[in-house]
């Protein structure tokens, strides 16, 4: 006889759907991931829908909002540049329409105040480096963080 495991644990749909309702309410979900967590929670495709509908109607579950927090979140505590939020967003099935709007969170004042703050500190961290080596490690810095390109050559012809 095979006993359960703990991750074996079944849930009827109203469980299901308290234990959702608690980790939407948490933090920002997206629907990628409640639908995730509903299949590791080994919920039927038809239980998934109807979970995820409620989550909606009842405002626990809204990808415009997950957007606007995930874009602020992650400029402000990370440092990403738009283009590696919008990835991000992208990877997470969010609509064009909601990262438009997400990305609309980043005020273009601060934007380019963060890019040069960052900048400032780069220089200092590379300064024992050639200016063709402190070039690269802070071209590929902003590069991974997902910031303009234009931005990155504006802030390089300022090294030199």
């Amino acid at each position: 006889m095979a006993f359960l495991s703990k991750n074996d644990k079944t849930y009827t749909v109203e469980e299901a759907q308290k234990k959702l309702e608690y980790y939407c309410a948490y933090q920002e979900r997206c629907h990628q991931e409640v639908t995730q967590k509903l299949k590791e929670m080994k919920m039927i495709p038809e239980a998934i829908d109807q979970i995820v509908v409620h989550l909606i109607e009842e405002n626990f579950l809204n990808e415009t909002r997950f957007a606007q927090s995930f874009a602020r979140g992650k400029f402000r505590i990370k440092k990403w540049g738009r283009h590696r939020i919008t990835n991000e967003l992208q990877k997470r099935n969010i609509s064009k329409f909601n990262i438009k709007i997400g990305l609309k969170e980043i005020v273009e004042e601060e934007y380019h105040k963060v890019f040069f703050n960052l900048l400032d500190q780069k220089k200092s961290e590379y300064k024992h480096l050639s200016l063709l080596e402190q070039k690269k490690k802070i071209q590929s810095y902003f590069t991974y963080r997902g910031w303009e390109f234009e931005l990155i050559s504006e802030g390089l012809n300022s090294l030199e």
